[in-house]
């Protein structure tokens, strides 16, 4: 169970709403409508899908209570399957449980990030690499129409149907280089990742950027470059890194610990290996 104290809840961050606002809905407007649900595993597996939703795309925002008796008045179930999710999520990194004080939205810890980004780059190394070797060609059309819906949310300015996109994108890499179960690894290392890029997709011009990127990629792997391939994903996944330190200077309360010179070091002999 994390220790220490519980996030401050006022102040507010550059380019970005309060923590924790006064003048906020109430809570309950952010819990999925009432909906008639069995109790018991089935209740806490939604619970918990829905919460990490929430979480990893902002909608709870670090540092936010957790009102574990309204979510369960809003599944129309008892308090168990939320405590269930809720434990769950503690065990993820995304929820924070302070005795005496109560139930909070983990902040970002700085300290997991280097490591995250590591592993999701060795695993995406790894199969943009075997895509290029393997892809068909009607993988590569179907790869080349997920870049055009990512054209198409970005015109309407819709983040989170670009996040979702981008998602399709690198897990159909995945799938083209014949080992799917790589994308599931790949999601659970990287939770704490997603949730600063969605804090950085709002940034104007940040969604074209990231499609320049992918097009770069398709056309290694249309190419059947398995060297310009892995170049061009390595690009992108360092860009977003830049990004990422942008944004925890600039939004400093969503975040919790800091990135040591030790670690700093380490992930960057590692990353130079590879």
């Amino acid at each position: 169970m994390p220790s220490g104290n519980p996030p401050a809840k006022t102040g507010s961050i550059a380019a970005s709403p309060p923590i924790l606002s006064a003048k906020a809905a109430p809570l309950l407007s952010r819990v999925p409508a009432r909906r008639d649900m069995r109790r018991g595993p089935t209740a806490a597996d939604a619970i918990h899908r829905d919460l990490r939703a929430e979480i990893v795309s902002l909608k709870r925002k670090p540092g936010e209570p957790i009102a574990e008796k309204q979510i369960a008045e809003a599944y129309g179930v008892s308090r168990t399957p939320v405590r269930e999710a809720v434990l769950r999520l503690a065990d993820e990194g995304l929820i924070e449980i302070f005795p005496q004080s109560g139930t909070f939205v983990a902040r970002i810890p700085l300290g997991a990030l280097p490591e995250a980004g590591v592993i999701r780059k060795v695993l995406e190394r790894a199969t943009v690499r075997f895509a290029a070797e393997r892809a068909t060609r009607s993988q590569i059309a179907a790869l080349r129409a997920c870049l055009e819906h990512q054209r198409e949310v970005d015109a309407v300015g819709d983040a989170d149907g670009f996040h979702q996109a981008d998602e399709a994108f690198h897990a159909q890499i995945t799938e083209m280089a014949g080992y799917p179960g790589f994308w599931a690894i790949i999601q659970q290392a990287k939770v704490q990742l997603d949730r600063c890029r969605r804090l950085t997709l709002p940034v104007p011009g940040r969604m074209r950027t990231v499609i320049a990127e992918h097009e770069a990629i398709v056309e290694a792997i249309a190419g059947h470059d398995p060297d310009r391939a892995e170049q061009s994903l390595v690009r992108h996944l360092d860009n977003l890194q830049i990004t990422v330190d942008d944004v925890r200077n600039a939004a400093p309360l969503y975040f919790s610990g800091s990135l040591t010179a030790d670690i700093a070091a380490d992930m960057a002999t590692l990353d130079g290996a590879l």
